[in-house]
This record gives structure tokens, C-alpha cells and sequence, in this order.
């Protein structure tokens, strides 16, 4: 048994070690490669100081951490432009800084749930509460079987008001000419803006809604693939990644959520997604964040973009589009991944793929939980998240998880870390963050994992593009599978 109150191993942000690719992880002879069982012997391998999340001045407590009032706004920079002011029907100002920390609580209906108490003299977490109801009930199987072909030709949604009528051969043009004036950005200043027409962009969304809904709700996936955290709107940082990990399709890609709000290209790392997914659809997978979510990027900057940008009409396009996206994946029945975390709901994987689409994101339930949950050192069981939405769990909830439904990992986002990943509960969770510098406040670097076709996972770190132009390609560490039976 893990203890919850475990620290988190990770590395000191600074130029001198900030650089560098961290240590793969390989399997004893007893559980598969990727297993953080076997990880945990080349625990004291890394250079990096051991630090909890209270060390790290609370990054790692909120991924989407409240900013300086003097600089907080959705679009987190004032040569964005002006934002619209709207109010909520108790008169709250939508359009004021709002703390990220307490952003669950400005979403239509949102609230917190509480779990019964857990005791502290037992281990494992309480029994899952009664599930909540979500989204309207559709059959599973009828989605599959009626979800139009992968480029379909059918009418956008009612939001967009105009039609495709090009076959499938014409659609991939036009992608392809959409990706090659969004990949010319490259080189190019940061908040420079991809010459797409609205137009474009609705194709874009009316293309790939198709491809997700043909998919399941839990994707299943094979390596070798890269798996990237939180974006946030910094293209740049974006295209920083692909350079380094390979463009697609030479490299399969995981990204686990938020790819709008805060950062000024919101529209442009959102585009150039959907585009590969639409050209690459069995090789590039892009997860639901809670971001991705019309009463969060109300306020945190989207909505402001493409008001700005283009009309509030093509936001509201985007949301459908957001409503038909996957919310977890597993890789070779090894590693699970989400945007959030755990739910005391979950006592099933085939649970996830059981969620209906297209909806948004409920107050309570599973879905939510995904979203939205985060790991807690200080928490054993479930306890109350301070985001005033789903819960927060610990480190004996992970290992129990992960024994019942037979995995060795679990990846996700939605928090801020240092040195762009963190473990905890024993290196069986990882949190990764791919958005380096977030905001422009943050000295963070950004982290991708790598896994290979054994299942041995590379972290590797992306620095604040202020101090770096490209990824580090340095092998801190490697130990082989004796050197682990050795020390374990």
C-alpha cells in the first residue's frame, strides 16, 4: 500500500537541468515494461530534488492556478483585445478576472459533490455513490452504427448555416490547404494569426465530428505513440512539440485535453488539431479537456477569440465539435489516460465507453470526474476538491484502480507541474503539462512521454521558449531490466 501522503518525485526547474530527457522506465521480470512498480527502484537515479506540491509554491495543486489580478483575463494578454462583458443571471460579471481555482464554480450549474467520509483506518476508498444522471441515453451501439463515414458529406450542424456538398477527395484538399498556411507559421513571431476563413474552420469542425463520433468514448491504443498534456492556446509551443516528436504522420500523437482558453492562438492549436485528426484519424487521437467545454471557454478566453476573430456563431460551432470528443484512451491495455482523473463511479472501464454523445460536460458524474478530479498526497480515499467541482482522490484510490482493472499507469493533465511531469502514488500516476511558460507567468517546462513498442516510457522536456528554441535530447538515466531486479 502506497502511503497518500507520498511526496512527488520530480526535478528543480533551472538552466542547468531543465534540459534533458528524463529516465525511461523499464519492467522487472514479474510485470509489463511500462509497470511504475518496477519504475520505483530507480527512484533515487534522478539528479532532481524531491519535492511535494506545497514546494513547488502550489503549481502543481491547480493545473489552471488563478494569476495575478493585475494580469488575469480569458485571453491573459491586453493586445488581445477588448473582451465583451456579460453577466450571469444573478448579475455576476462574466467578462472580470475570474481564479482558476474556483472556475468550476462559474460553470452553468456547477457544484461540488461530497463522498461519505473515508475512515482512516481503512485503505481502501468508500464504495462509489449512486451514479448520477448525465447526458440523454443513447445506445452505445447504435452511435457506432449510425455515425456518418469519416469525411462526411452531410450538412454542418444548425449553428454553422451553410452545407458541404464536396466529396471526400475535395474535402482533403482543402484540408491539406488549411494545414499548409497553419504549418507556415513556423518561424514566425508568437500571436502571429493563420489567414483561415470562418468558412475553413467550420469545414474543420463539420469534418471531424464524424471521425470522433465513428470512434469510442474509450479509445483504444497501440504504441509506439506520443502522449502530450495541457496546450492552452500556445501555438508556438505547439509546433515546438511536433518538431521535436516528429509531424505527424511520422509520429502517432495522445493529446490528453485543454488545447483553448488562455494562451492568444487558441484557434490555431485547435485547427491544426482537428486537421491531422481529420488526415490522420487511426493515428492521431486528441482527448476531451475540461476546457473544451462551452461554460469554461466562455470565460476563459476562447469565446473572447473568436468573437474577435471571426463571430460568436463559429464559438458556438466549435462547442458541438467539443461535445463529440473521446474522454480517455488506453494504451495496450496497459495505460490509462485522461484530462482529469478517477471517479468514485468507476468501477468499469466499459462504463466510459458506455457515455453518450454529443453532450456537454454534466455538473456530476463519471464524465465530469474525468474532466475534472486531481490527485491529492494529503488525501487518502476521496475527499472534496477545492475547484468546487468533483473530487479529489489519493494515492491508495490509484493502486486500488489500477489492480481491479489490471493496468501498470495512469496518465493525465489538468494541472500545472514545475518540470513538466510529476509522479505520485508511488510512479503510478503521472501528471503531464505540455504548455511551457504557461502564461507567460509561469518558469515552467513543458513534458511529452514517449512510449515505445515495449511500453518503456521517455519523458521528454520541452523548456520555456524564452531560455530555448527546441527540445532537450539528453538521456539522463536509462536502467535496463537487470539493473531493476537488481535493486528491487
Amino acid at each position: 500500500m502506497v502511503s497518500p501522503s507520498e511526496t512527488t518525485p520530480s526535478s528543480a526547474t533551472n538552466d542547468s537541468c531543465n534540459n534533458r530527457v528524463i529516465t525511461n522506465l523499464e519492467s522487472s521480470s514479474t510485470s509489463p515494461p511500462i509497470s511504475p512498480r518496477s519504475a520505483s527502484a530507480v527512484q533515487d537515479e534522478f539528479d532532481g530534488t524531491t519535492a511535494t506540491s506545497d514546494d513547488k509554491n502550489g503549481l502543481s495543486s491547480h493545473g489552471d492556478r488563478a494569476l495575478p489580478e493585475d494580469g488575469e483575463d480569458g485571453a491573459m494578454d491586453d493586445s488581445d483585445g477588448p473582451t465583451g462583458e456579460f453577466f450571469d443571471q444573478d448579475g455576476t460579471d462574466l467578462s472580470s478576472p475570474v481564479s482558476d481555482a474556483t472556475e468550476a464554480k462559474h460553470r452553468p450549474g456547477g457544484r461540488s459533490r461530497s463522498p461519505p467520509p473515508p475512515d482512516p483506518d481503512v485503505s481502501p476508498p468508500p464504495p462509489p455513490p449512486p451514479p448520477h444522471p448525465t447526458a440523454p441515453q443513447i445506445d452505445p451501439a447504435v452511435e457506432s452504427s449510425s455515425s456518418p463515414p469519416l469525411l462526411s458529406t452531410d450538412p454542418l450542424s444548425a449553428t454553422s448555416g451553410e452545407e458541404i456538398s464536396e466529396d471526400a477527395a475535395s474535402i482533403l484538399s482543402r484540408i491539406n490547404s488549411i494545414l499548409s498556411r497553419l504549418l507556415s507559421l513556423r518561424g514566425s513571431p508568437p500571436g502571429t494569426h493563420a489567414s483561415l476563413s470562418e468558412t475553413e474552420i467550420r469545414l474543420l469542425c463539420s469534418a471531424s465530428r464524424p471521425v470522433f463520433l465513428a470512434q469510442p468514448m474509450l479509445l483504444e491504443l497501440s504504441a509506439p505513440i506520443k502522449i502530450c498534456g495541457d496546450v492552452h492556446g500556445q501555438y508556438t509551443d505547439l509546433l515546438r512539440l511536433f518538431e521535436y516528436g516528429g509531424f505527424p504522420p511520422d509520429s502517432g500523437y495522445l493529446f490528453l485535453g485543454d488545447y483553448v482558453d488562455r494562451g492568444k492562438q487558441s484557434l490555431e492549436t485547435v485547427c491544426l488539431l482537428l486537421a491531422y485528426k481529420i488526415k490522420y484519424p487511426e493515428t492521431f487521437f486528441i482527448l476531451r479537456g475540461n476546457h473544451e467545454s462551452a461554460g469554461i471557454n466562455r470565460i476563459y478566453g476562447f469565446y473572447d477569440e473568436c468573437k474577435r476573430r471571426y463571430s460568436i456563431k463559429l464559438w458556438k460551432v466549435f462547442s458541438d465539435t467539443f461535445n463529440t470528443l473521446p474522454v480517455a484512451a488506453v494504451v495496450d491495455d496497459k495505460i490509462l489516460c485522461m484530462h482529469g482523473g478517477l471517479s468514485p463511479e468507476l468501477v468499469s472501464l466499459r462504463q466510459i465507453t458506455e457515455l453518450r454523445r454529443p453532450a456537454d460536460v454534466p455538473d456530476v458524474g463519471l464524465m465530469c470526474d474525468l474532466l475534472w478530479s486531481d490527485p491529492d498526497p494529503s488525501v487518502m480515499g476521496w475527499a472534496e476538491n477545492d475547484r468546487g467541482v468533483s473530487f479529489t482522490f489519493g494515492a491508495d484510490v490509484v493502486v486500488d484502480m489500477l489492480e481491479r482493472f489490471d493496468l501498470d499507469l495512469l496518465v493525465r493533465a489538468h494541472q500545472v507541474v514545475q518540470d513538466g511531469y510529476e509522479f505520485f502514488a508511488g510512479r503510478r500516476l503521472v501528471t503531464l503539462f505540455s504548455a511551457p511558460n504557461y502564461c507567460g507567468e509561469f518558469d515552467n517546462a513543458g513534458g511529452m512521454i514517449s512510449v515505445d513498442e515495449n511500453l518503456v516510457c521517455s519523458f521528454q522536456i520541452l523548456k520555456p521558449s524564452s531560455r530555448a528554441s527546441r527540445f532537450a535530447g539528453r538521456v539522463v538515466a536509462q536502467h535496463q531490466h537487470q539493473q531493476n531486479q537488481q535493486r528491487g
